[in-house]
């Protein structure tokens, strides 16, 4: 794709080398996690007309989705769990996942939130209840960001439509490791802020800011 714009408001032309650092692979999801007082649909709920602002609350809700699916899969591989195709998915997304909370701290500057505290449970030490988490998180964040990205601006767009692409590598990735099918549709349609508030509340795993 060439060039990925910054999404911070009136920045410079960022490449892609510079959206991912290390070798990882650029990416970042748009969602929220949950717990009380913490799970807050961004401003942009309700239609409004894109502006630098409006960027920051969605990449803000996306960060708490990247901080929680980082330590979702840090934890689960140093826990020691998991085994064969699976830990691999694990190391390298975990790799991923830290790539994009550093990418998305970067661009959101001072506005950046703090990271929250989890209790994943046994989900990140039974392979089993590993892989329904992992499916849930990948799958709710392709269809979380792709609900925000008409209110996004171009400049944020041109960097989220790189990112998104990954996440839905990962989601493909560990679906199939999970058994179900990796491209279930032709198409992904987006989903409102709401519905991702709720499916990640319901996993329970994020406790405090």
């Amino acid at each position: 794709m060439g060039r990925a714009a910054d999404p911070k408001p009136g920045g410079k032309v960022s490449s892609r080398r510079e959206i991912v650092k290390h070798g990882s692979i650029a990416a970042a999801a748009l969602a929220a996690g949950g717990g009380i007082g913490l799970l807050r649909r961004p401003a942009v709920a309700v239609a409004a007309a894109p502006s630098p602002a409006q960027d920051r609350e969605i990449f803000n809700f996306a960060l708490l989705l990247e901080y929680l699916q980082a330590a979702f899969y840090s934890e689960a591989v140093e826990q020691g769990a998991l085994r064969g195709d699976v830990r691999r998915f694990a190391e390298i997304v975990s790799g991923h996942e830290r790539a994009h909370v550093a990418y998305l701290r970067k661009a959101l500057g001072p506005h950046a939130r703090r990271r929250p505290t989890f209790d994943f449970g046994d989900a990140t030490r039974n392979q089993r209840a590993f892989l329904k988490a992992a499916v849930l998180l990948e799958n709710t964040g392709v269809l979380a960001y792709n609900g925000q990205a008409a209110n996004l601006t171009k400049a944020a767009l041109a960097a989220a439509a790189e990112i998104v692409s990954v996440e839905g590598r990962h989601a493909a990735w560990i679906s199939d490791l999970a058994g179900l099918p990796p491209a279930p549709r032709a198409a992904d349609v987006g989903v409102p802020s709401g519905e991702v508030v709720r499916n990640l509340q319901s996993t329970g795993f994020l406790k405090a800011s």
